[in-house]
């Protein structure tokens, strides 16, 4: 199977359900679909009228697609369910980042996956997460969790909460393996591990530090300081970088970023990084431009 066929089969998907934990009950809809789309390319050239520099992407959190669902408020930075923009399809093999609020009570009912890692962080309150492979897992605050659908698995999250929301980050990534065998994971991490330093949550390793996926791919979440600054190292050659805002404002290789902002760079050997702003957090995901 060729590069792109490959994209195209993973961005074919399926339906998702919403299932209110309260009342059971189950209403199917389209919130989590992938449609078949035409791949233009890591960087979605030509592009002539977006943010585009020579090996930058720029992404302000007010031109990300948005859908209110009611019981869900989901932005997304690429092309998801009902948003479809073709600038916007993917950077290199991060095909979803979604920023979602769950409704107390409310979440996602069973539903399948393939051939996906499928990232999620939890920034606010708790989901609870049940698959076919008969985990049963509650992920908060401070925990991070990963499932590599393969094969193929269905699995729910909702937040059981009755008088709190759950915000968290879903985050998908094409594997550099297909048809492995299910597999989920999720760890508790220590905050104190990213004060003024980039800690890292996600990498190829099992035995490295944070969850492992079917992926050359690293992600670090740091927390820093009003003028604290670092330089992030790429770690593998044709890896570029997605950073993104979770709190406060940065300055990244020159551009000014805010909450929620996301910025893509690639064809270098590192960025640099400066926090303007106190308590201000953000997300590294260090991927490969190309399959």
């Amino acid at each position: 199977m060729d590069r792109k066929d490959f994209l195209k089969k993973g961005l074919m998907g399926t339906g998702m359900f919403i299932a209110s934990a309260a009342l059971g009950n189950v209403i199917k809809n389209d919130i989590d679909e992938l449609k078949e789309l035409e791949v233009l390319g890591f960087n979605h050239l030509p592009n002539t009228k977006s943010n585009i520099m020579a090996n930058t992407i720029l992404h302000k959190a007010e031109t990300r697609g948005h859908a209110n669902h009611g019981w869900l408020d989901s932005h997304h930075t690429f092309s998801f369910a009902n948003y479809h923009n073709p600038e916007r399809m993917h950077f290199g093999v991060l095909r979803v980042l979604n920023d979602d609020r769950v409704d107390p009570g409310m979440g996602f009912g069973t539903h399948p996956h393939d051939n996906m890692e499928i990232i999620s962080i939890p920034l606010e309150g708790d989901l609870e997460h049940k698959d076919s492979m008969g985990n049963v897992a509650v992920i908060k605050h401070g925990d991070i969790q990963v499932l590599s659908a393969g094969t193929g698995i269905q699995h729910s999250e909702y937040n059981k909460n009755k008088d709190k929301l759950t915000k968290f980050l879903q985050i998908w990534v094409f594997p550099n393996k297909k048809n492995v065998t299910p597999r989920y994971d999720q760890i508790t991490l220590n905050l104190n591990d990213r004060h003024n330093k980039l800690q890292q949550i996600l990498s190829p390793n099992a035995d490295d530090e944070g969850v492992w996926i079917h992926q050359d791919a690293w992600f670090h979440l740091g927390k820093f300081d009003t003028d604290f600054s670092t330089t992030y190292k790429i770690k593998k050659d044709g890896n570029g970088v997605y950073a993104f805002v979770l709190k406060g404002d940065f300055t990244i290789d020159g551009h000014s970023l805010n909450q929620r902002d996301g910025l893509g760079v690639w064809d270098t050997d590192s960025i640099s990084i400066k926090a303007n702003s106190a308590d201000a957090e953000i997300l590294l995901m260090d991927v490969p431009m190309t399959m």
